[in-house]
């Protein structure tokens, strides 16, 4: 369905409209209107009887009561807004949960369990790394460009510290800059993987030659690979947006002049040279 790139970390994920595929994956994403329930059996939770912010029936690590449909529809939320940690929304608490324990008060299903992952790993590879200097973790205030300042080993040194967030060496020559830096071997690993990746054969759509087996998101970027089954559209799965994976088109634009299992009239997009950066409304 899909997979971590171990070598540049990139997430790589796998579209497909068959059970188990990313249909499943990406409508794991949606808030649950189905109500869950917990065992009244089960010992291991502590029920509870009052009400509370989320809804009441089983106790939290932190003292608030949840229902599993509450839990889970507000850690949807928490995602959804770019958070990494699950954070109780109970007034004037703020204390963390564990993935274990959200999984497991949650009734998380197997699809919920594996979307929560990935939106974790995601966040924990992309959206934050480790200074070289200090070893602190640091984000990025602008995502266009390579250099970052590390206030850490700024406050230290008593001057200007940066580092590259591609190679994770103090940065080296001009800034800003969105390919490189000046360090001997640093590259951009997601722009190599859509330079040399091979072409893909498609099982039903017919008449597509050259077309890249990977594409970036062309709404946020993330890297993903097509089954080649089915259509030639897929639905990312962390903007939710259906693009053609052929001429890269937003689905709805695409079907305008074209079949969804035939090459769209201006044939296919070349391969992609830069990321595209998530510009969230």
């Amino acid at each position: 369905m899909y997979k971590i790139c171990q070598k540049n970390r990139d997430i790589i994920c796998r579209g497909a409209a068959k059970k188990g595929g990313i249909k499943e994956l990406v409508a794991s994403n949606t808030i649950t209107k189905q109500e869950k329930c917990y065992n009244p059996l089960d010992l291991t939770f502590t029920f509870v009887d009052r009400e509370d912010d989320l809804d009441c029936k089983a106790q939290m690590s932190c003292g608030h009561a949840v229902t599993p449909t509450s839990l889970t529809n507000w850690c949807r939320r928490l995602l959804d807004q770019g958070e990494s940690r699950f954070v109780c929304g109970g007034s004037g608490c703020g204390a963390e949960w564990t993935l274990a324990e959200v999984c497991k008060m949650g009734l998380l299903t197997p699809e919920e369990t594996e979307f929560v992952s990935f939106s974790l790993t995601y966040y924990i590879c992309c959206k934050w790394k480790f200074c070289p200097g200090c070893g602190s973790s640091v984000t990025r205030e602008n995502e266009s460009y390579l250099n970052v300042l590390c206030k850490v080993c700024t406050s230290v040194k008593g001057q200007t510290f940066e580092f590259c967030w591609q190679c994770l060496r103090e940065w080296k020559g001009a800034r800003p800059r969105k390919d490189r830096c000046g360090n001997h071997g640093c590259c951009n690993q997601s722009l190599k993987t859509l330079k040399e990746c091979p072409d893909i054969i498609f099982d039903s759509v017919k008449g597509v030659n050259g077309c890249p087996s990977v594409r970036a998101c062309p709404t946020c970027g993330l890297l993903v690979e097509h089954s080649k089954r089915h259509c030639k559209s897929l639905v990312c799965p962390r903007c939710k947006v259906k693009f053609c994976f052929v001429c890269l088109k937003i689905f709805t634009e695409c079907i305008k002049t074209s079949g969804i299992s035939a090459p769209w009239s201006s044939g296919v997009a070349p391969r992609q040279t830069s990321i595209p950066v998530w510009q969230k409304k």
